[in-house]
């Protein structure tokens, strides 16, 4: 005797035009808004002379970016999720997955630089708007951590072979917190992947 069984093929869809899923974006994009995120990005990212349109618009690029994170993507084509359902009646100048694919492919470890610049004054903005970080007399623990995200191919801009052994892109993540707030994270910065572990601390007069 033999069991035959087909699983039933189900396919779920977001596609109700008057449903938001992600009403909570609202007031995310508008505290970034009021913190001169977009205003930061226009200033300070220019893609000059890059293909297929990829250096325009780079602010509402970001913002689509930074939006499609909040919502949960994880991957350029999951920044889908702002043009689902009821969202593109929020907000305006949402970008396709595949225009922010050619706009972060357009990247050079230069462009890199510009971005960390613009959320550098943001992070100051956002700080001074919402009290994230006490501004009384207060101890205040600072945590400088040195991080590696495995790349792959020799082509990837800033990425070496450092004291992981492996192809990546090192960054530095500088939290700090207070006993009346929880841990922040204030600076972040891409480095050299060929530097060595004990001298990271040195960087950060670079970039902070």
């Amino acid at each position: 005797m033999k069991v035959f069984h087909s699983p039933a093929r189900v396919f779920a869809a977001f596609d109700e035009p008057n449903l938001i899923a992600h009403a909570g974006l609202v007031p995310a994009v508008r505290l970034a808004e009021r913190c001169g995120l977009p205003a930061l990005v226009a200033e300070k990212v220019k893609l000059v002379g890059a293909k297929n349109g990829a250096g325009t618009a780079a602010n509402a690029k970001v913002m689509s970016v930074v939006g499609g994170m909040a919502a949960g993507a994880d991957s350029i084509d999951d920044l889908d999720v702002l043009r689902r359902g009821g969202l593109p009646k929020l907000f305006s100048g949402v970008r396709a997955p595949s225009t922010l694919g050619t706009f972060l492919r357009a990247f050079t470890w230069g462009h890199v630089r510009q971005l960390q610049s613009a959320t550098r004054a943001f992070t100051c903005n956002l700080a001074a708007h919402t009290g994230l970080v006490p501004k009384g007399d207060e101890v205040v623990f600072v945590d400088i951590d040195s991080k590696v995200k495995q790349v792959y191919g020799p082509a990837k801009q800033g990425a070496s072979f450092g004291y992981t052994k492996v192809r990546g892109l090192h960054f530095q993540i500088v939290t700090v917190k207070t006993t009346t707030c929880a841990p922040v994270i204030v600076a972040t910065r891409l480095r050299k992947g060929s530097v060595n572990r004990p001298g990271f601390g040195r960087d950060l007069s670079l970039g902070l």
